[in-house]
């Protein structure tokens, strides 16, 4: 769910003790993608009026996207190659052109081979490029949540982009939870669904928890002013990063880089203070609360797209001993869930991000939602 925060302190990955990029939510913000690779494109589209389930509006929603590829048109002028991919909590659509994601996925042959697919990578209300409390509300910003999260996405496919029917939505950690409410509330609009890390079910229990300590250990720090800091509220900041690291940590993975008390003290220490610099403390209030509505549950029965589902058993966000999602597949009309077995080589909540993982899935999940042009 938290995946965007979390990639940089939850990402230590890699066959040296060289952190790689961060991976969104849970553990901090995440580091700017290295893109030079790929011919990505950005563009805003611009909502008016928006009115948020709230009963708050803001006269202009900016939303902000990054694109690979070109859409194609089927006989009837209508686009059918489009792919969603949804970021996490703190993170952008930009998370998607690092190199363990992209470098898997996007080549020629690869499972969203660019020269096939138009790649679209929005960047979430109060997220990246889009617009955010630290645009200037501050605390005043409208108190969005998932499901407004969702409907602007679907605004800017449906009236910005004209697509009538997206190929595939796939997200990650939060947008893992996006993608199973764009399944009960469009289960017409996509034509395969792949959700990665996440529960169906409201954020209570542990994960409400350590999301309530970090929103509260913000608030706590005197410089915070309720909101209106000229300054960054670094204590508090620093308290809410280490919990992302914490929620973000893979432990065999950790263990087999960091093995001497020494390096692992230093690791944490680096990674909390290369993550500060990055963060808003209103916007990161904003980010992990918007999931406090969330609540797929009672409508899974809606979703009948054909849907491939991916968990990690080292996650600390979604613990692989809850049967959540083995009970919601029952629910669902073609919906398949594995979970990927934890070693030394994943990445906790962070191995939705790491592709190598699931990337047979989602060829097979592609191959068997194919139609012809």
């Amino acid at each position: 769910m938290l995946t965007a925060l979390l990639l940089l302190a939850a990402q230590a990955a890699a066959p040296a003790p060289t952190a790689p990029p961060p991976t969104p939510l849970a553990a901090s913000a995440p580091q700017p993608a290295k893109a030079h690779r790929w011919p990505a494109r950005e563009a805003n589209f611009d909502i008016q009026d928006f009115r948020f389930k709230s009963g708050e509006t803001l006269k202009q929603l900016r939303l902000h996207y990054t694109t690979l590829g070109e859409p194609h048109r089927n006989a009837r002028g209508e686009i059918d190659n489009a792919v969603m991919v949804l970021h996490g909590t703190g993170g952008s659509g930009k998370q998607f052109l690092v190199e363990q994601f992209a470098d898997e996925l996007y080549g020629p042959g690869q499972p969203l081979d660019i020269q096939r697919y138009w790649i679209i990578l929005p960047d979430g209300i109060g997220h990246g490029g889009s617009s955010k409390p630290s645009d200037g509300l501050h605390m005043r910003f409208p108190r969005y949540d998932y499901a407004d999260m969702v409907e602007a996405q679907y605004r800017l496919l449906h009236d910005g982009l004209g697509v009538r029917r997206m190929r595939l939505i796939m997200g990650t950690s939060m947008g893992c939870m996006h993608g199973l409410m764009w399944g009960e509330e469009h289960p017409d609009f996509a034509r395969a669904l792949m959700p990665l890390a996440c529960e169906p079910v409201p954020i209570a229990g542990l994960n409400r928890m350590w999301r309530q300590l970090l929103i509260d250990g913000i608030k706590a720090d005197p410089a915070w002013l309720s909101g209106d800091y000229k300054t960054q509220p670094l204590q508090g900041l620093r308290t809410a990063q280490t919990v992302l690291f914490m929620a973000g940590a893979a432990p065999l993975n950790l263990q087999a880089l960091f093995p001497t008390r020494e390096a692992a003290a230093a690791f944490a220490a680096d990674r909390v203070a290369k993550a500060l610099p990055l963060l808003d403390a209103n916007d990161l209030i904003y980010q992990v609360d918007a999931s406090r509505t969330y609540d797929p549950s009672a409508k899974l029965g809606k979703i009948t797209a054909p849907l491939v589902w991916i968990n990690s058993a080292d996650d600390f966000i979604n613990p692989r001993n809850l049967d959540y999602p083995a009970r919601a597949v029952l629910q669902m009309k073609n919906a398949r869930f594995r979970l990927v077995p934890e070693t030394a080589e994943t990445h906790g909540h962070g191995t939705h991000t790491w592709a190598v993982n699931w990337k047979a899935d989602l060829a097979e999940l592609l191959a068997r939602t194919e139609q012809p042009r």
